[in-house]
C-alpha cells in the first residue's frame, strides 16, 4: 500500500471522528476516498485527513452539513490552482468570509456560556464545606 494512504482506521485515530461518522460524511459528500484496495478498503489521503478536520471543527459550531459542503466547495475551488476571473475569486473569498464571520459569532457565544459555567460552578464550590 502506497505510504500517502491511510485506512479508515487511522483516519479515524488521527480525526477523533469513529468509522460511523467518516462514513456518514463520505455518504453525504463531504469526504470522499482517494482511492480503493485491491480488497476495497476505503484509502484516505492527508487531503482527505483536512478536510474531515473542517468538518469536525464547523459541526460544535452548529453549521450545517449543507454549510459545511458549501465552505468546502468554495475552499477546493480557491486551492485548486486554477485561474479564476477576478469576480468569482472575489465571490469565494467572500463566501469564506461568511462562514469565518459565523465562526467568530459561535466562539463568542461559547466564551459567554463558558463564563457563566466557570461562575456556576464557583458557586457551588463556595457552598461546599473546606
Amino acid at each position: 500500500m502506497d505510504a500517502k494512504h491511510m485506512q479508515i482506521g487511522e483516519v479515524a485515530t488521527r480525526t477523533e471522528l469513529s468509522l460511523r461518522t467518516i462514513r456518514h460524511y463520505e455518504e453525504t459528500g463531504l469526504v470522499v476516498p482517494s482511492a480503493r484496495s485491491r480488497g476495497g478498503f476505503r484509502l484516505y489521503t492527508e487531503r482527505d485527513v483536512a478536510r474531515l478536520m473542517v468538518v469536525r471543527r464547523m459541526k460544535p459550531l452548529g453549521f450545517t452539513l449543507d454549510q459545511m459542503r458549501d465552505l468546502l466547495d468554495a475552499t477546493d475551488r480557491l486551492d485548486s490552482g486554477a485561474v479564476l476571473a477576478a469576480d468569482e475569486r472575489e465571490v469565494l473569498l467572500e463566501r469564506v468570509r461568511g462562514y469565518e464571520q459565523g465562526a467568530a459569532e459561535q466562539v463568542e457565544k461559547l466564551r459567554v456560556q463558558l463564563s457563566r459555567a466557570e461562575d456556576f460552578a464557583a458557586t457551588l464550590r463556595a457552598r461546599l464545606p473546606g
